[in-house]
């Protein structure tokens, strides 16, 4: 089969290949996955820049995709050859991800994906859906809550408005130009703050009736840290799913005073139960038309595997997809 990979850590030019590698085949409990897309992370990315070393000798990068299973391992029912298919954590702790033409995995990673959503939109769902919605779990959104969602306009973000906004949360989000914020609001945004143009804690004591608001749900820690004692209330929450850096100088005096609650959770580590209430809930709103799948454009093929890694370093709206 056709497969983009690296053997070293690098930049994509540096090191990203497209070549034949072996077809793999479902073992027992497994399904394989014939690929129609692939959906490239800013966690991919990084990964192959060298915040995961390399494991392997040869590393088949991402971990979201979509397409149809192909084949079935002892243990699983044949009647799921021919399913349409949404893919989670395909390369994570494994040699081989999604930017190929086939996929073996265990079968609960590939979900069912209603018959009216396009394979471009499923490639989208695994790592930013996902991360959203346990984001929103976490912190409590609810009617009478008020969300600050860091920027807006991303992948993961984008996910989060739309599931505040479904538990009745008011939100509130960062972004960086007009463009953005016209993205964030057609995702559901109550309000917008131009961090580059506005004091973002002035914006959101106005906005809050110097109150401040009960959640924060952070992208990057390290980068953001310091906007917490402007913008969040007493015993107020924040919800932290990524860092820009390795190490974050946190206001310790403000959320120790303030009995502030930080919690961190990395996506690929989600427990059985936690996995499955996000994807009941994600395919949920998949079949009642409401969930906005925001696709990248243009599309990538695989031979073009490192302008789409480059893409989404330079940043783009919507989530870059690979198709095979």
């Amino acid at each position: 089969m056709r497969a983009a990979y690296y053997e070293k850590n690098g930049s994509a030019r540096e090191v990203l290949r497209v070549g034949e590698v072996e077809t793999p085949q479902a073992g027992p409990g497994e399904v394989r996955v014939k690929l129609a897309t692939s959906g490239v992370n800013p966690s991919d990315v990084k990964a192959r820049q060298g915040s995961r070393k390399i494991a392997w000798p040869q590393l088949i990068p991402h971990s979201d995709g979509a397409g149809h299973i192909d084949q079935v391992g002892d243990g699983i029912a044949k009647s799921r050859i021919g399913e349409r298919v949404w893919v989670w954590n395909g390369q994570w702790k494994r040699p081989f991800g999604t930017a190929a033409d086939y996929i073996a995995l265990p079968a609960a990673m590939a979900v069912k994906l209603p018959k009216k959503m396009s394979f471009e939109a499923g490639a989208c769902l695994g790592i930013p859906a996902m991360t959203a919605f346990h984001a929103v779990t976490l912190a409590a959104a609810a009617k009478g809550i008020t969300l600050l969602v860091a920027g807006g306009a991303g992948a993961v973000s984008q996910y989060i408005i739309q599931f505040a906004k479904a538990q009745g949360a008011q939100v509130l989000t960062t972004v960086s130009s007009p463009e953005k914020a016209k993205t964030a609001l057609e995702a559901g945004a109550d309000h917008t703050i131009d961090y580059k143009r506005d004091n973002v804690g002035e914006r959101v004591m106005e906005i809050t009736a110097k109150r401040g608001v009960d959640a924060v749900i952070e992208m990057d820690i390290a980068g953001n840290a310091k906007l917490l004692p402007g913008v969040l209330r007493p015993k107020g929450s924040v919800i932290i799913y990524g860092t820009g850096a390795p190490e974050a100088a946190l206001p310790a005096g403000f959320c120790l005073v303030n009995s502030i609650r930080l919690q961190f959770f990395l996506v690929y580590e989600l427990d059985t139960s936690e996995r499955e209430r996000a994807i009941a809930a994600i395919n949920r709103a998949l079949e009642q038309n409401k969930l906005l799948n925001r696709v990248a454009q243009p599309l990538y093929g695989l031979n073009d595997i490192v302008a789409a890694h480059e893409a989404v370093e330079k940043g783009t709206l919507g989530n870059v997809i690979v198709t095979m």
